[in-house]
């Protein structure tokens, strides 16, 4: 089951937009995943707002010329590490082999238990997009808004539909795919209110939350 992606007319020109002109799509990802991987790295030490696009260029190993050649902002490097922090949360979560359970609710369980281990294991990652998204424009907030509602919530949105086929889930499931998607996070982003708890006692709880909250755990 792959996160359902619809795009908008918008979401497509601007990622036609950062393609540029080179007609490589393969070359293309490869040369966006050497940017996020790069301007991750000053990120993390810097913050957003200091980062300037020649520090993101020299930290991936372009010159200035090769990096506009790909991108057209820092706002656009931006969107592909929300891009890139979805496609790896996906990637992760497949490891389960949730795809080959039968049973909606185990599906679930699952999908929930691998995302908490990967919002450990990304902490810096969750941390950056969700504290430093405030300075995007609002055209890249925009699209970053509409591909994580479409990618993630969506995602969550069809786990809850196959539930709710076998055992009645209690409530609107577009709001509890959002609800759920939001207390996902709550470990990178206030997980400081916990210190001393151990990180699998707490994501056990949260599971177990979740679930007691949907009604299909009794």
């Amino acid at each position: 089951m792959k996160p359902p992606i619809k795009k908008n007319k918008s979401q497509r020109s601007n990622e036609d937009l950062r393609i540029s002109s080179s007609k490589n799509l393969r070359l293309v990802e490869k040369k966006h995943q050497q940017i996020v991987d790069g301007a991750c790295r000053i990120f993390f030490e810097k913050g957003y707002h200091p980062t300037t696009i020649r520090m993101i260029a020299n930290a991936c190993g372009m010159s200035m010329g090769q990096l506009y050649h790909y991108i057209h902002s820092k706002d656009d490097v931006l969107y592909l590490v929300h891009k890139h922090m979805q496609k790896v949360w996906y990637d992760y979560i497949k490891k389960s082999d949730m795809e080959k359970i039968d049973d909606p609710l185990q599906k679930l369980t699952e999908a929930l238990r691998y995302t908490l281990e990967f919002m450990n294991e990304n902490k810096r990652l969750i941390q950056f997009v969700y504290t430093e998204s405030k300075y995007l424009d609002k055209k890249h907030l925009h699209i970053v808004l509409e591909m994580a509602y479409n990618n993630v919530i969506g995602f969550w949105h069809s786990l809850l539909k196959e539930v709710n086929q076998r055992k009645s889930v209690k409530g609107d499931l577009e709001f509890l795919a959002s609800l759920i998607a939001f207390l996902l996070v709550f470990l990178p982003l206030r997980g400081w209110t916990l210190r001393g708890k151990p990180t699998g006692e707490s994501a056990d709880s949260l599971v177990d939350f979740i679930l007691r909250g949907l009604g299909v755990l009794q």
